[in-house]
């Protein structure tokens, strides 16, 4: 099996409930894990090398181990961050509406690891049909035992419960999703504490995200060494769900092992650009990743090979940029939307956003002048890791950042023509 996370996807996109989750090996891994300690479910986690699907690419089994397991705790919270609004994701509705027993075992397993009592899978508000598919899954997992009190008549209660969010991208930063669940306003708080000591209401609590979590029971089921052989990169365990975006022939969603070539995604699998269009650029993995040009065609898709090349893996899902689209009106519309989601909460990300936006646009409609260059550099800098309160804003300098590297002679027709050359007069 090489394709454990899809193997259940229907080609007729019906989604995959109990019975034929069951019949196809589903809960088989829950019932192994019941028979082992939370601390070797930890380990075999580790052993794995799984890293977090949802950008950070953090070693999950090690973060689990940053939960206290001695201590007097009211709770203990585990929730999946699907989220998933990062523009050109679109990986995490894939597993929600196809194989939603998948998450919901992996999440059982990985709340038997913590011994979390309580869990919230937290979508984004706009993925209703996702919200219907796992409230049915969710009531038929408690119908058949696998969630709720004593557990396959084990010693282990744990509650399941959907979270659909108010619909800001902020929510995808891990500690602004717990305020949301706290029914607060979604803004990040400060680090440390880390939500594995103190998380959702001050308690203990494990963020992962969905892809993530849907690894979990065939690790727990075929062992952390047939986990490490689907990866092509040592290090880098598992398979991993790519997408292309954008003017291919074939753009979609594709499980392979991770650490393929970039040139492999876009031309095996999406096909290549559409007639009469050449290829220019992407971004790697979702809107807040730095652009990727033809040199780089060839470097394997994982962690460190792509930061490697001065971007980051991020969600693995590739936006493509073809010869017929101006990269100064492209990453415009991108710091237009980062500037709409902006918290608000510090002043560089607030007030930065927007100014950027303005100074875009001043050169898109012909306006600009040299000296906007120099400006859109200070931006990247004073909006750089570190400079702001979470990591949206440094994330929205990316493709900017790498646009003014790879596409600057763009940028400066703008300013001497005084017009965008691919807009029609």
């Amino acid at each position: 099996m090489d394709r454990p996370l899809t193997k259940n996807i229907r080609k007729d996109g019906q989604p995959v409930y109990l019975k034929e989750y069951e019949e196809k090996g589903g809960y088989q891994a829950l019932k192994k894990v019941l028979k082992m300690t939370p601390k070797e479910v930890t380990e075999v986690v580790k052993q794995s090398t799984l890293k977090g699907r949802g950008g950070a690419g953090f070693s999950t089994g090690l973060k689990w181990s940053f939960v206290p397991m001695e201590g007097d705790f009211k709770h203990k919270y585990i929730v999946a961050n699907g989220d998933e609004m990062e523009p050109g994701t679109f990986k995490d509705r894939l597993l929600l509406e196809g194989d939603p027993h998948q998450l919901i075992e992996g999440m059982i397993i990985s709340a038997f690891a913590i011994q979390a009592d309580i869990g919230y899978v937290f979508i984004r508000g706009e993925y209703t049909y996702a919200a219907e598919i796992m409230e049915k899954a969710l009531h038929e997992a408690l119908e058949a035992g696998y969630i709720g009190n004593k557990i396959l008549k084990s010693d282990f209660n744990f509650d399941l419960h959907l979270h659909t969010s108010v619909g800001r991208y902020i929510c995808g930063e891990e500690t602004a999703l717990l305020n949301s669940l706290e029914g607060k306003r979604a803004n990040p708080r400060a680090k440390p504490p880390f939500p594995q000591v103190s998380g959702l209401f001050g308690q203990p609590t494990i963020v992962n995200n969905i892809e993530t979590f849907c690894n979990i029971p065939h690790i727990l089921e075929y062992g952390p060494e047939w986990y490490q052989k689907l990866s092509l990169t040592p290090g880098d365990g598992g398979t991993k769900i790519y997408g292309a975006s954008g003017k291919v022939k074939n753009p979609g969603l594709w499980e392979l092992p991770l650490g393929v070539t970039l040139r492999e995604i876009l031309e095996d699998h999406a096909g290549g650009m559409r007639e009469g269009l050449t290829f220019r650029g992407c971004l790697p993995g979702g809107a807040s990743t730095d652009f990727l040009v033809e040199q780089h065609l060839d470097i394997k898709m994982d962690y460190a090979s792509v930061a490697a090349a001065g971007s980051r893996l991020g969600t693995g899902t590739v936006i493509v940029m073809d010869d017929k689209t101006c990269p100064v009106g492209m990453v415009l519309n991108l710091i237009h939307f980062f500037a709409q989601e902006s918290c608000g909460w510090c002043t560089p990300c607030r007030e930065g956003l927007p100014w950027t936006e303005k100074i875009l646009r001043k050169i898109e409609e012909g306006k600009g002048e040299m000296k906007d260059l120099e400006l859109l550099e200070f931006q990247t800098r004073f909006m750089a890791p570190g400079n702001t309160f979470c990591a949206l804003a440094p994330g929205a300098m990316e493709p900017l950042q790498s646009a003014l590297k790879y596409f600057r002679e763009d940028f400066i027709n703008h300013i001497n023509d005084q017009k965008c050359p691919w807009k029609i007069s």
